[in-house]
């Protein structure tokens, strides 16, 4: 099968706790917090792990935090490949109100990478094999330019990696400029932002997509729509799956389960339609879960199980 690596540039030390409620100024008694590797790249590869494949995660790490990161991505198995930052890598909060189902994400500014860092990184990524696939997926750090973050991806594809990008914005929109990426999973409201136009009717989205994908800035195109699963355009495909439904307790983990699931597809060469049902299932498993936890491999399946059925 074909190798998978991730990047992440701004990862974090994820911590998730609850609390009866939440009001200003008093002391917010909570439970003990959880702590989980976070970052778009490094989820992406936790989440193919989970399902049974091979990712390894390349990152900064920094610091007690970044120490902390790395050694929980250790316990899960997964495969590291970390630079070492000068910044300590930044901590998240999840908090779980109990009272009433609420959740609170508070997401801190990335630890800045200086140049030294970004070259060390470059390093890694001239380290894969080519032919293998290269998931960039997050924000980017203080510090990181998109002139920075596209000498990235140039560097990669002529090196013959073939690249999922995962972003959003104007890293999305500069990613897309360079052509040819593999697969971009962009919302209904990003696709808009990239066609610059709005995006109303179903037909509207698929002719958004197609139009991507006939430019020649990336070969698949997979639209999330919330509760309406996905749709997925290639050079001669379109496959709209729609997933069952399940009781949400948090979507937290959604994308990158979705972007992890699809790209394990991509690495055992499957359809475009097995590679987005078991992406919207992978994404669907996310969600039974509380706090920032991923697809599980036992959900997943079934998931994609009752939609293969219907």
């Amino acid at each position: 099968m074909v190798q998978i690596y991730t990047l992440t540039l701004a990862p974090s030390l994820d911590s998730a706790t609850q609390t009866p409620q939440i009001y200003p100024e008093g002391k917010l008694r909570c439970s003990s917090p959880v702590f989980e590797p976070g970052g778009g790249g490094i989820n992406v590869a936790r989440a193919i792990n989970f399902l049974g494949g091979r990712a390894t995660a390349i990152f900064p790490a920094g610091g007690a935090t970044g120490e902390h990161l790395v050694a929980l991505l250790q316990q899960e198995n997964v495969p590291v490949e970390s630079i070492n930052a000068h910044e300590w890598t930044r901590q998240n909060l999840h908090v779980h109100v109990n009272t009433s189902g609420e959740q609170y994400r508070f997401v801190m500014p990335g630890a800045t990478l200086n140049e030294d860092e970004l070259q060390q990184i470059q390093q890694k990524i001239l380290l894969i094999a080519p032919g293998s696939l290269l998931v960039i997926s997050g924000s980017l750090p203080p510090g990181v330019s998109l002139e920075q973050f596209t000498t990235l991806i140039k560097t990669a594809q002529h090196h013959g990696l073939r690249c999922v990008i995962d972003s959003s914005g104007d890293a999305l929109t500069a990613a897309l400029a360079i052509g040819q990426i593999e697969l971009v999973k962009p919302n209904q409201k990003e696709l808009s932002a990239l066609v610059q136009r709005e995006l109303i009717q179903p037909d509207d989205v698929r002719n958004a997509a197609q139009e991507i994908v006939r430019s020649g800035k990336a070969r698949r195109v997979v639209v999330s729509l919330g509760a309406q699963g996905a749709l997925a355009v290639d050079e001669q495909n379109c496959v709209q799956v729609v997933p069952p439904p399940i009781k949400s307790q948090s979507t937290v983990g959604a994308g990158d389960s979705m972007v992890g699931a699809m790209t394990l597809k991509l690495a055992e060469h499957a359809s475009l339609e097995e590679m987005v049902r078991f992406g919207v299932a992978a994404g669907s498993a996310a969600t039974i879960n509380q706090g920032t936890r991923l697809c599980s491999r036992e959900n997943t399946q079934k998931i994609y199980d009752y939609l293969q059925q219907h």
